[in-house]
This record gives C-alpha cells, sequence and structure tokens, in this order.
C-alpha cells in the first residue's frame, strides 16, 4: 500500500529549507515508511533534533517533537524517554551535531542503552554553519576550515558506538534507501538504544570542494565506498581499506534496556522504605 505522507507531515511547513538535491530528504521519507509500516500513532513518537541541517526534520514531521539545543539531542531526549517509557523516541543528527558537540551525550547513550533510535544523518561536514570539517570528514579531504585536506583521522561511528555499548548498529546510505527503510525499521522496533549511520550527500558543501557538486555524482560516490556485510566477509582487509561495511553490524536483545534497570531500581528503593 501506498503510504499517506500526509498524515505524517506539517503541510504549512513546506516547501522545505533543504538544498536541491539533498539526501536529508530521503532519510526522512525512508523514516516515514518505517513508522508506517510498524503502525504506530503519531501520538505515540517523540521526535528530538539538535542543531544542523538534518535538525529541521522535526518541523516537518506531526509527531510530538522537540528542537533543541547544538548537541544536546540525545539528552533531552533521555529525559523525555525517563518521564515517558512507554513512548517512542527518536532522534535525527547530523554527524557534527552527534559526534563532536554531542558526542559525549551519543558515549553515555549507549552506555545505559536506553530505548532511543539515533538517526545519524553523516555527510561528512557541518553542511548548515558553513562547511566546517567534522569527526566524520574523510581524511584528506577538502573543508571550509581544513582548505588543504583534512589532517585528522576520522571517526567511524559504528565502531564507536558498538563499543560504547549500543545494542543495535546499522549502516545503510541514501544510495540504496529500501535498505536504509529497512533497518530504520527495526532500528525502531528494538528494545535499547539503536543507532543508524546513515550516509547521505552534502554535494553543496562538501561536494563543490571535492568534486562532487553535483547530488547525483556525489550519491554514486557514496555507492562506491560502501560494501554490504555479506560482501566484506568474501574480503581481505587490504581490499576493505577506504570502504566502509553496511548492513546490521551490531545487535544484542540480552542487555537490559536502561528504564527497566531504572524502575527496578525504584522499586527496590520503595520496598525498603525509600521516597
Amino acid at each position: 500500500m501506498a503510504v499517506e505522507y500526509e498524515k505524517y507531515l506539517r503541510m504549512d511547513k513546506f516547501p522545505h529549507y533543504w538544498c536541491p538535491g539533498c539526501g536529508n530528504g530521503v532519510v526522512l521519507k525512508a523514516f516515514i515508511q518505517a513508522v508506517d509500516e510498524l503502525g504506530w500513532s503519531n501520538n505515540d513518537i517523540g521526535m528530538v533534533t539538535g542543531i544542523g541541517c538534518s535538525s529541521r526534520a522535526s518541523g516537518y514531521v506531526d509527531f510530538n517533537t522537540m528542537h533543541t539545543i547544538h548537541g544536546r539531542a540525545l539528552a533531552v531526549a533521555t529525559g523525555i524517554k525517563m518521564s515517558n517509557p512507554d513512548k517512542h523516541v527518536v532522534v535525527i543528527a547530523g554527524d557534527g551535531d552527534a559526534s563532536a558537540i554531542g558526542g559525549n551525550h551519543l558515549i553515555h547513550a549507549c552506555r545505559r542503552n536506553i530505548d532511543i533510535t539515533l538517526i545519524i544523518i553523516n555527510n561528512w561536514i557541518y553542511g548548515m554553519t558553513g562547511g566546517q570539517y567534522s569527526p566524520t570528514t574523510p581524511t584528506g579531504s577538502i573543508a571550509a576550515t581544513m582548505p588543504y585536506g583534512n589532517a585528522d583521522p576520522d571517526f567511524d561511528l559504528v565502531n564507536l558506538t558498538i563499543g560504547a555499548g549500543a545494542t543495535f548498529v546499522a549502516r545503510s546510505s541514501v544510495a540504496e534507501p529500501v535498505m536504509l527503510k529497512n533497518y530504520i525499521k527495526k532500528a525502531l522496533a528494538h528494545k535499547g538504544f539503536s543507532v543508524i549511520d546513515a550516509f547521505s550527500n552534502c554535494h553543496i558543501q562538501w561536494g563543490r570542494k571535492n568534486r562532487f557538486g553535483d547530488p547525483v555524482k556525489l550519491v554514486k560516490h557514496i555507492k562506491s565506498v560502501t560494501v554490504s556485510s555479506a560482501k566484506a566477509k568474501r574480503m581481505n582487509p587490504d581490499e576493505l581499506k577506504g570502504l566502509f561495511v553496511t548492513g546490521i553490524l551490531y545487535e544484542n536483545n540480552e542487555k537490559k534496556e536502561y528504564t527497566e534497570s531504572y524502575f527496578d531500581m525504584v522499586k527496590r528503593a520503595q520496598a525498603k522504605g525509600g521516597k
């Protein structure tokens, strides 16, 4: 069945502010499709965003939404989930918002395994604020603040979040939107902290400086530097250099979710006479 997108969107907020060809719309569409397939009510979903191009998403969807400050979306989302543990809480963030100023919140959300889904729209750059390099900007590529090539090693957000304790981690890209939708759906349904590393194109701020100023050209480039987990298993380390593995890369359904652990502690305290 076709998705009734207007059911999930605030049509009075359109046309949107994203650049023509931006991958943010592909990710948002995949998210809406996933919600529709799960059959969730708009009123049972809370979406939190921080600051950045991707963070405009909370203004376009007709859920319970909060547009918060830079890097603090996960902190706000944690408060919402703790006070409403029966609701579905989602954060959409850019790579800079999630892993730079918000990096500490990311690590501790993973560690706690709180039931929040984080969709990182990873376009390798700070898009909205002028094209500064971010923690995921590929080493050697050009940014407004690294005009002679990025000297910093880049984060692999998959390895970072798995190491910090997230219990569902997947990577996909706007080059494979059906796969992206399927992974978002699984992440939303997962009980625990789930992360989607969604590679997307910023052909304006990253692409123009790196000879990928056309959105189609950049999406094809993203496709060329990703490889499925199934194929990666048949490749040696030398063949995998410079490539990013896509797929469901980690899943743990045994670790207890944080709100359940927290309220179990409250019950124990109450049983012993605590308030």
